[in-house]
């Protein structure tokens, strides 16, 4: 087990380092700015969706390695996939950190178990959900900053 959790670090860290899709797409369809006031990770996330699916997803911003890596990870297992698996995947995420307990499914997308054993961090679970509800509130069109709080 301890080998699998070192490899689950070393995910996180890279993708903390070298985010994934870290830029502002040319076409964007959808966006919204997210804010976690605890630790100030902020971030900006862009979708840009064509017949409801999702055909490019980015993110601009500053936040922890797990912020970071949440979001890097979150825009690779997006694209491609309809605004319904979208939803799927946010569901998930936010019941594998932040439900009473974790999901019997396994997840959607491999790589984003990294993100289970965070659930044993309450803090750190605001900083890996950010991301995710950034993701909502610009699917959803929402004016208002999405929030951990």
């Amino acid at each position: 087990m301890s080998e699998l959790r070192d490899l689950y670090q070393d995910l996180i860290l890279d993708h903390g380092r070298r985010p994934r899709n870290h830029r502002r797409p040319e076409h964007v369809t959808h966006e919204a700015e997210g804010l976690n006031p605890l630790c100030g990770d902020r971030l900006t996330v862009y979708v840009d969706v064509e017949e409801g699916r999702i055909k490019d997803v980015a993110f601009e911003g500053t936040g922890c390695a797990i912020s970071t890596a949440s979001a890097s990870l979150m825009t690779e297992s997006l694209r491609g996939r309809t605004l319904e698996e979208a939803r799927s995947l946010f569901a998930w995420f936010h019941e594998a950190l932040a439900g009473p307990a974790a999901p019997k499914t396994p997840p959607p997308h491999g790589k984003l178990a990294v993100f289970e054993g965070v659930r044993e961090f309450p803090v750190r679970v605001k900083c890996a959900t950010l991301p995710w509800h950034t993701l909502k509130a610009a699917l959803e069109k929402r004016a208002d900053k999405a929030s951990t709080e």
